[in-house]
């Protein structure tokens, strides 16, 4: 087990594990959290974010240290502003983990009526339909992940307002199908 546990100082530059950049404007913290936590499984040191792992005494040497190493870990993924707002000297990893979990949890509601927003008023623009389809999707799952999910009859209702002239077909095609149904 101890072989097992100081694989974890061997990862010198977390983001060559962690890709992503954890950030209250990104809206990425399910997909932190998921490869963080599964970062922190495959070290053996899940225990410092859950708290299941505590030292067995105020001289546990090594469980401060893998602690420590953790605590680096999630300051070493944060955006400067989440990092300013979320550091205090002191505490566990678990401490940390916890803070940084209630900057996103305790702003939910907020988050689901700004990405509502987003969604609401999203405009194709120069991008291609591809594209526009995909940013959509990308928003209606953020939704879904702030407890805010939009049924597919409305996410089809926000990609058809969003689109330019060049797409007036679409709507005139749209309608006349669902015309033709409702009187079959």
């Amino acid at each position: 087990m101890a072989a097992a546990n100081e694989r974890c100082f061997g990862v010198t530059n977390i983001k060559h594990h962690i890709p992503l950049i954890l950030d209250l404007e990104d809206h990425n913290y399910d997909a932190w959290r998921e490869l963080f936590q599964t970062h922190c499984m495959t070290f053996d040191v899940s225990g410092h974010i859950d708290g299941t792992l505590r030292p067995a005494s105020a001289a546990d040497t090594a469980w401060h240290k893998r602690d420590g190493l953790v605590k680096l870990w999630i300051y070493g993924t944060l955006a400067q502003p989440l990092f300013r707002s979320t550091f205090q000297t002191g505490g566990s990893a678990r401490d940390i983990w916890l803070r940084v979990e209630n900057q996103f949890r305790n702003n939910k509601e907020a988050r689901a009526i700004q990405l509502d927003n987003e969604l609401r008023t999203m405009e194709i623009g120069d991008m291609s339909v591809r594209e526009y389809c995909q940013k959509l999707k990308s928003i209606a799952d953020l939704l879904t992940n702030v407890d805010a999910a939009v049924n597919e009859r409305t996410l089809v209702m926000y990609l058809l307002n969003g689109l330019n002239e060049k797409f007036d077909n679409i709507d005139h095609i749209h309608f006349q199908e669902e015309e033709s149904t409702s009187f079959r």
